[in-house]
């Protein structure tokens, strides 16, 4: 490329010299920012995008980046029309920007389908960091792996517990994504949103929620203030200008004109919605089946239990619970975690290493981050109760334990797995009529159901023709 540039330099010191060539290929590289707010600033990133992008995704883009001082932006597009895209653009133009200090916080469960869009739509690294991921990388010699020149993803519940190490990282763009579980976060009980909103703050945020408000326009206040105490001032001005009779309507309209975008479906007719159908298959348990989970819930309404710890509790049922709803082989395998800790505290090997039986768990079948989300994540500060072991009551559970584990290894087809073979032949009869291909995808959270349902349906008529598909912490899923 022949430079436009006089041939003479301006005199610098050597280490701070540029050629022609040089000064010309920053110019040039100048010109990809492009004017705050107007289509220029992102059009490298609209051609670089492998997506066929909608006016909406657009102008929800520039409206993200059209006032770089303000501390965040809400992105509020009903379901179906594009946040995540919208998202990746304005990630995709910091990244352009050299900026290399991104995070993505969202749900668990869709963390991988983050790091797969990013890669596929907009050729940007990304990792998904977790407990046992951060503490390999401390372990490689990396301080703070937040800090690693990718776009970070993390999930809520781990982002509170790691709020120091967030902190400390000058993030140059924070996403939120389903931003609507932090409306309450406000609130001083929510000790997992009030830690996420204290590692981001005066961080730029863009929030995405489809659903910022629901019950009440104090949710709308909530995501106020998680970007800044600016946005809407203190809470109880808000309650008196817009919440109480005769309140500001138009006020509060125009003031979340300027921080949250929405579009809705009746605004997109160029937008092709996928027609879904729903089709149930009801089936009933076997008395053995309605007797274990009886059995398994006045196990954990114990008042004392050593299964059960106090800061824990919540916790430890939602796994029970999850993993009872899944299968018995699931529900088998959290029984035997929990047994092999109990066996721990009886023989002094590990008083109460709660952290062992959460890594146990999530490598077994759960996704604990998902879980600690709902419980608006551990108290870490919270100290462990001091363990006085009662060897009688310890025996007990034990011998409890080993009889809830028998008998769910003793189911070897649960009613639901066989009402599965049942839908899946109404579903294929279905696709037939169509004109679509016999193809299925069967969702599960357990690992241990998703071998098991692998194992049966080879069994039962589909030999050859399952695929399982795995993700470390997430669903998995088979393929018919």
């Amino acid at each position: 490329m022949a430079s436009t540039l006089s041939p003479q330099q301006t005199e610098a010191p050597s280490h701070l010299a540029v050629t022609d060539y040089q000064a010309c290929y920053l110019a040039h590289d100048l010109t990809r920012l492009g004017a705050v707010g107007e289509i220029d600033q992102i059009s490298s990133t609209l051609f670089d995008a492998k997506v066929d992008l909608n006016p909406h995704q657009v102008d929800a883009a520039l409206f993200a980046l059209a006032n770089p001082l303000q501390q965040g932006v809400i992105l509020a597009d009903e379901v179906g029309l594009g946040k995540t895209i919208e998202a990746g653009l304005v990630l995709c133009q910091r990244w352009a920007e050299r900026r290399r200090k991104l995070i993505v916080v969202a749900p668990a469960h869709i963390r991988k389908q983050w790091q797969q869009e990013l890669s596929e739509k907009f050729n940007l690294p990304s990792i998904v960091i977790d407990r046992g991921l951060w503490n390999q990388l401390r372990r490689d010699g990396n301080p703070n792996p937040f800090d690693c020149g990718k776009i970070v993803i993390v999930s809520y519940a781990f982002a509170a517990r790691m709020k120091d190490e967030l902190r400390s990282v000058p993030f140059d763009l924070v996403v939120l994504d389903e931003a609507h579980k932090l409306r309450n976060a406000y609130q001083p009980s929510r000790k997992g949103g009030q830690a996420i909103r204290w590692s981001f703050e005066l961080r730029q945020k863009l929030l995405l929620t489809a659903t910022p408000l629901q019950n009440s326009l104090l949710e709308l206040y909530g995501l106020g203030w998680f970007i800044g105490d600016h946005v809407f001032g203190d809470k109880s001005s808000f309650q008196s200008r817009y919440c109480n009779a005769g309140g500001d309507v138009a006020g509060l309209r125009s003031r979340l004109g300027q921080l949250c975008k929405r579009t809705l479906r009746k605004q997109c007719p160029y937008v092709n919605y996928t027609k879904r159908q729903a089709i149930t298959h009801p089936f009933s348990q076997t008395v053995d089946e309605k007797n274990l989970h009886n059995d398994v819930t006045q196990f954990m309404s114990r008042g004392e239990s050593y299964a059960f710890p106090l800061r824990q509790r919540f916790l430890i049922e939602m796994i029970l619970f999850k993993t009872l709803a899944s299968s018995p082989q699931a529900l088998a395998s959290t029984l035997r975690t929990m047994k092999a800790r109990l066996e721990a505290i009886r023989d002094g090997l590990s008083a109460d290493d709660f952290d062992k039986f959460l890594d146990s768990a999530a490598e077994d079948d759960l996704d604990i981050d998902g879980l600690l989300e709902q419980l608006d994540a551990e108290d870490e500060d919270t100290e462990q109760e001091e363990v006085t072991l009662d060897p009688k009551l310890l025996s007990q559970e034990l011998t409890e334990l080993d009889s809830l584990i028998t008998r769910a290894e003793a189911i070897d087809a649960d009613s639901k797995s066989k009402a599965l073979l049942t839908a899946l032949e109404h579903a294929f009869e279905r696709l037939s009529e169509l004109g679509a291909a016999n193809k299925a995808l069967i969702f599960t959270e357990s690992r241990k159901t998703q071998d098991f349902l692998a194992q049966y349906l080879e069994a039962n008529g589909y030999a050859g023709k399952v695929v399982l598909f795995m993700e470390t912490n997430s669903q998995t899923f088979l393929a018919l």
